[in-house]
Order: structure tokens, then C-alpha cells, then sequence
């Protein structure tokens, strides 16, 4: 059975502080998940000391009068952090995963060994940057937040025309609101990214609660990426659309539910668990009444009754004006 790729998004979550990196990573071992991913930038490469932080950003700051770049300073990871993070999730025997924000970050990810990138929605119409991952790594996860299918094909052409072939990437659907409303996550979206790119397919999912990755999941998602955090009530721009660690591990859990359910065969054909319920929910023909031996069977001495072990129902045409070979009791099964 082939399992759903399950990327938990630690991302900033930890608030800049590394020991809360450590229980992130703790909480995705208890999930499950098969990575962790946290983001890997430099602030001031990443945003203009004039940016502006967005709207949810501010709500979830509580701080209107500081800057994106301000915000992120207090949210970045130094190299040190990452080695001992790394080094941590090797402990715990969870892969480590990160999204590069900017060149030198990329080009950091790439030092360190990790083969797969992950393009961010906010990096689609960044060519440079595309290029610059294209020749660093063999593996792309791409998020389209915000991206119409043009977008999509001229940074997935990006990575063709440097070799890296299709089965190595993976188009996640995604919508950058956070959190998504219900009405805006248009899950047929993905279907259409599928379909029109030939890739594997995926979702990055921003919505409050656990039933969209899942449905995705049930809809040909390979891959579902997620945040969470340790408490959602946490100062910070995304702890309020992420989920807490036991809502974490009923996605998990819900997703490899899904998984096994539809790892079947594709026939519609009895399952090995439910033979054994076939004699006990179907019906036979059987006497409605004492039949004696030479009677004509008719709709008058015969029913229909549990268990399924005799002559079948459909059959009944075939029964109906033969002969009893025998006596019969009322409720036994009609033999020919």
C-alpha cells in the first residue's frame, strides 16, 4: 500500500526559540507524520525594510506598528539552530525538511544534503529563484497559492528544461488565506493541476480543522502538507490556523485510514472480511409451509428466508412448478 507523503509544518511556529523547535518535532513523531518542515531564511534578504506585514499577520502579532521584517527577525533560525535541530530529528528518527525563503538559504539546504526543495507560493513567479533551485536539487515539491495555471506551467518549465523529470515533482494545491475559508478551497483545483501537468499532486492546507487534507487525500493527494504548533493561542502570525498536537495526530491517523481504504484492487468483488457474511445476510428458498413429497412448488408453499446456504432467490423461476423430490418442513431449505 502506497502512503500519503505527510509533511507537518513546524514552520515559525516555535517563535524563534529553539527549545520550542524540539517539542514541535517531538509532536510530529507522536503524529506520525513522515516530515517536519520549518522555514530557513534571512529576514532581511527575504523582505524590504518597507514591507508591509499582511493583514492576518497582524491580527495574530496583536502588533500593527512593526514591520514584516521585524516580525521574521524574531522568527529566524541561525545555522547553529539548524544543526541542532537536525541533529535532534536524527534522534528521533524523523526526516528533517525546510523551506528556503532566499538564495544563500537555498543554496545552505543544498550544503547540508537535503536533495527535495519545496518552492513556497510566494517564490512561483520568482524566477531567479527557480532557477537557482533547479540546479541545486533533484526533487520539487511546488505550491501554488495564489498562481493561475499559466504561472504554474512557466515555473514548472523552469525545472523541465533542467533535466529534472516529472516524476520527481510534486504541484500541491494550495490557498494562501490563513486560515482558507471553506468557500475558497476549491479541492477541484488540484484534480484540474493533475490533469493539465501529468505530476503528482498534492495539497498544502491552510484551512481551520482536519476534513480538507483528508478529503484531498481521498480525491489522489500523494502529499499533504500541514502547520501545526503547540498552542494555537501562541503570539505569532500562524499559530491560530494550525492545528495542536493531538489534532495533528487525528489527521494522521484519518489520512492512513484513507490510504488503506482506497489501496484496494478496484474490482467490485467480494472483500476476504465479509465471505463469512454472505451465508448470514443473503436468503434461500425454503418450504413456507409442510410440503409433502410430489407437490408442485408454488408461490403459495414457497418464501424466501436467512441463511444464504440453500438454492439462491434468483433462482426462484427455476423452482417455481417443479416437483418435491421429498418431504419438506416448514422453514427448510428446498433442495432439487
Amino acid at each position: 500500500m502506497k502512503q500519503t507523503i505527510i509533511i507537518a509544518e513546524a514552520g515559525v511556529n516555535h517563535n524563534g526559540i529553539l527549545e520550542n523547535a524540539f517539542k514541535l518535532v517531538d509532536a510530529a513523531v507522536a503524529a506520525g507524520v513522515d516530515y517536519v518542515k520549518f522555514q530557513t531564511f534571512k529576514a532581511e534578504k527575504l523582505v524590504s525594510s518597507k514591507a508591509k506585514k499582511a493583514d492576518y499577520q497582524i491580527d495574530n502579532t496583536k502588533n500593527s506598528d512593526e514591520s514584516q521584517l521585524q516580525m521574521l527577525q524574531k522568527l529566524e533560525l541561525s545555522v547553529k539552530d539548524h544543526e541542532e535541530l537536525i541533529s535532534y530529528c536524527k534522534t528521533k528518527n524523523i526526516k528533517f525538511f525546510s523551506t528556503a525563503f532566499d538564495l544563500d538559504s537555498l543554496s545552505y539546504l543544498a550544503e547540508i544534503g537535503l536533495d527535495m526543495v519545496k518552492i513556497p507560493s510566494g517564490e512561483i513567479t520568482n524566477l531567479p529563484y527557480l532557477r537557482v533551485a533547479a540546479n541545486l536539487f533533484s526533487k520539487v515539491i511546488l505550491s501554488t497559492g495564489m498562481a493561475t495555471i499559466a504561472e504554474i506551467k512557466e515555473a514548472l518549465d523552469v525545472f523541465l528544461n533542467e533535466g529534472i523529470p516529472k516524476e520527481e515533482i510534486t504541484i500541491l494545491h494550495c490557498n494562501t488565506e490563513y486560515p482558507t475559508p471553506m468557500s475558497d478551497v476549491n479541492l477541484k483545483a488540484m484534480i484540474h493541476i493533475g490533469n493539465t501537468f501529468n505530476t503528482a499532486i498534492g495539497y498544502s492546507d491552510h484551512t481551520l480543522g482536519i476534513e480538507v487534507p483528508i478529503a484531498a487525500v481521498a480525491l489522489g493527494a500523494t502529499m499533504i502538507e500541514k502547520h501545526f504548533t503547540l498552542d494555537k493561542t501562541m503570539e505569532g502570525p500562524d499559530h491560530p490556523a494550525s492545528l495542536e498536537p493531538d489534532e495533528l495526530k487525528a489527521m494522521v491517523s484519518a489520512i492512513r485510514n484513507i490510504d488503506s481504504a482506497i489501496s484496494g484492487n478496484g474490482l467490485k468483488e467480494p472483500s476476504p472480511s465479509e465471505f463469512k457474511n454472505i451465508s448470514v445476510a443473503r436468503k434461500s428458498i425454503v418450504a413456507q409451509k409442510m410440503i409433502s413429497k410430489g407437490e408442485i412448488f408454488t408461490v403459495d408453499n414457497l418464501t424466501v428466508k436467512r441463511p444464504g446456504t440453500g438454492i439462491s432467490p434468483m433462482k426462484w423461476d427455476e423452482v417455481i412448478g417443479k416437483t418435491a423430490g421429498r418431504d419438506f418442513q416448514e422453514d427448510e431449505l428446498i433442495e432439487l
